[in-house]
C-alpha cells in the first residue's frame, strides 16, 4: 500500500507503532517534567526518558501578552503528572505548543522503543551529525527547508548553486539571500532538487509530506534536528534515506539548560548527542 502524504501522517503512523511497541506500558507512564525554552522544548517522563522538540515561537501569535498567552497554554502549571498518552494525542488539535510537548513525548517514547525492542531494519548511530555523513553527489542540486546553518554553511563553502526554503527569509545571513526560494516557486524548486535536507520543524508545521510529495523520482531525502528524533518506519515508507536528531542522556540537565535558553550548542555532549537513523542495507 502506498504511504500517504496528508498532512501529520507521519506523526499519526508513529504514534501507532510506538503503541504497538510499548502495549500496556504507555498507560502507566506520565509526565515528571516539561519545560519549554525559548529554543527548545523537552520533557522528561517518570520512568526518566526525556525527549526534545524545537519551540515554534514564531508560529504563536497569542504569544503577546497575558491574557490571550494563557489561552495558547492553559493547563500551565498542571502538566506535572499527567498522562503521557493525553500528550500524545493532543498533537492533533491544531494548538502549536501542544503538538510540540507531543512531539518532545514522542521522541522520549521512541528511546524507550529501543531499548525494549531494539532496531533491526534500521541502524541507530550515537554521537554522529548526519550533515557529516550525508555524501552529496558533485552534480546534485540541494534544496535546504529551513535555515540549518551547519548544511547552508557547507552549501556555500561547496560553491555550487542551491536552494533554501525558509518561511522567515530575516534569519538569513546577506550572502545567502541569493540562494533564497521565495514561497510562490516552492512547487518550481523543490522538484529539481536532487537532496533535500529538511529541518525536523516541518514535522511542527505540517508540511514535511506535502515536500516528500513533491520530489521527482530517485531524490534523496533526509529530515534533520532534535524534533526528528522518533522512530523512523513512517518517514522510511516515505523514502527518507536519514533522520538526524538527538538522544536525550540526561533529562534534567538538558531541561535545565533549555529553560536558560539553552541551544544544541550548550546540551550536545552535555546530557544529550547526535543520532543518526539510517536502513541497514
Amino acid at each position: 500500500m502506498a504511504p500517504s502524504y496528508q498532512p501529520g501522517d507521519i506523526l499519526r503512523e508513529t504514534l501507532y507503532e510506538i503503541q504497538n511497541v510499548l502495549g500496556d506500558t504507555l498507560e502507566t507512564l506520565t509526565i515528571e517534567r516539561t519545560v519549554i525554552g525559548l529554543f527548545f522544548t523537552g520533557v522528561k517522563l517518570n520512568n526518566g526518558a526525556g525527549g526534545l522538540c524545537f519551540t515554534p515561537i514564531k508560529t504563536i501569535p497569542e504569544a503577546v501578552c497575558c491574557p490571550s498567552s494563557a489561552r495558547a497554554m492553559p493547563s500551565s502549571g498542571k502538566l506535572k503528572g499527567r498522562k503521557v498518552i493525553e500528550f500524545v494525542q493532543e498533537m492533533f488539535n491544531g494548538n502549536p505548543l501542544k503538538r510540540t510537548m507531543g512531539i518532545a513525548t514522542m521522541n522520549a517514547l521512541s528511546a524507550l522503543c529501543w531499548t525494549q525492542r531494539p532496531p533491526e531494519t534500521y541502524g541507530v548511530k550515537m554521537g554522529v551529525d548526519a550533515l557529516d555523513v550525508v555524501k552529496i553527489p558533485d552534480n546534485a542540486y540541494v534544496v535546504v527547508v529551513g535555515a540549518i546553518i551547519p548544511a547552508l554553511r557547507a552549501l556555500k563553502q561547496r560553491g555550487k548553486p542551491f536552494g533554501v526554503l525558509e518561511s522567515d527569509p530575516l534569519t538569513l545571513k546577506e550572502d545567502e539571500m541569493k540562494y533564497y526560494v521565495p514561497q510562490e516557486m516552492v512547487h518550481e524548486k523543490v522538484p529539481e532538487a536532487d537532496l533535500l535536507i529538511i529541518t525536523g520543524t516541518t514535522l511542527i508545521n505540517d508540511t514535511l509530506e506535502g515536500l516528500l510529495a513533491m520530489r521527482k523520482p530517485g531524490a534523496h531525502a533526509i529530515v534533520v534536528g532534535p524534533t526528528a528524533s522518533m522512530l523512523p518506519d513512517a518517514f522510511f515508507r516515505r523514502d527518507v534515506t536519514m533522520l538526524g536528531g538527538v538522544t536525550v542522556t540526561d533529562a534534567d540537565r538538558v531541561l535545565d539548560m533549555i529553560a536558560e535558553a539553552g541551544s544544541g550548542y550548550h546540551f550536545f555532549g552535555q546530557g544529550a548527542e547526535r543520532v543518526v537513523i539510517e536502513a541497514v542495507r
